[in-house]
């Protein structure tokens, strides 16, 4: 792994280096510029309108509104009235905009059951053929992103939930087989935290080698997934193995792929964030473009 980006991961979390650069203005309009082309805006009408503009180029999208680490009750309680705000109004948007969630935005770290509570009541409150789709988080929260991700499927929700496995992490391949057991569709990804050797696998080819047979489990179970990587021969190969299977990737990565992948008949979605809380977002994208 990469020296780079260890610091640059070590940098996205940290705080003090948040509030210094969006404490001083000029540090904080060439931060958002910089960011901007990964960011829908802040403003749930933001990313509405991108939802609308990747539609009519035949690409679906996954709506999320930033935030991660709650440990306040009052405040996860606000995030969650946002998310079922959010889900009602899936309503006026095309057929294949979905959400996606940070379970530690929604009250995880508060309390694991709270957590499973809200998240079945989004899904509850969405569309029918939508999904809310869990995103990733560190090692230390796996079990319990886990457990309320199955806790919402065992409520008759499995159809309304997405889960996020990390190819990368050693304990995946056993992860990837409840959610196939519980119905609940699965995006691969690589995986994007900064991890101990003995929890998971370095970047490059061990990891592509781990995607690659997750890949192949969930093709072999016939189970709901998408490929979700930048990695353009990784997903070649497997578009040629599995055949056109759904892909997925971050607003304003290599944007131009989409269009060839439509082109092709493959499905494709992307990932659209929107709010306030966007530098640590952006510097996450920084330290993925130096090794994941």
């Amino acid at each position: 792994m990469s020296i780079d980006r260890v610091i640059l991961f070590r940098l996205a979390t940290n705080s003090l280096l948040e509030r210094g650069v969006r404490a001083a203005p000029p540090a904080e309009r060439l931060a958002w510029r910089a960011a901007a082309r990964y960011v829908a805006g802040t403003t749930a009408e933001d990313a509405v309108r991108t939802a609308h503009q990747l539609h009519e180029r035949g690409v679906a999208s996954s709506i999320d509104q930033f935030g991660e680490l709650v440990r306040d009750a009052a405040e996860a309680e606000r995030v969650a009235e946002d998310y079922l705000r959010l889900a009602g109004e899936l309503r006026v948007l095309p057929d294949d905009a979905w959400l996606s969630v940070d379970l530690s935005h929604l009250g995880l770290d508060v309390d694991t059951g709270y957590c499973a509570d809200k998240l079945s009541a989004v899904a509850e409150k969405l569309p029918p053929g939508r999904r809310v789709q869990v995103g990733a988080e560190d090692y230390d929260r796996a079990d319990a992103v886990l457990e309320c991700v199955l806790t919402a499927a065992g409520n008759g929700l499995a159809d309304r939930i997405g889960a996020t496995v990390q190819a990368n992490l050693r304990r995946s391949e056993r992860d990837l087989d409840r959610l196939v057991d519980a119905g609940v569709h699965v995006r691969l990804v690589k995986g994007a935290y900064v991890e101990p050797a003995d929890r998971a696998l370095p970047y490059g080819e061990p990891t592509d080698i781990a995607f690659t047979r997750l890949a192949h489990r969930l093709a072999e179970a016939d189970a709901s997934f998408a490929l979700a990587t930048h990695d353009g021969v990784l997903r070649e190969a497997l578009l040629a193995a599995l055949g056109p299977r759904p892909v997925e990737q971050l607003l304003g990565v290599r944007p131009a792929t989409l269009d060839d992948l439509v082109a092709r008949g493959v499905p494709v979605r992307v990932y659209v964030p929107f709010g306030d809380d966007w530098f640590r977002y952006w510097m996450r994208r920084l330290a993925e473009s130096r090794g994941s």
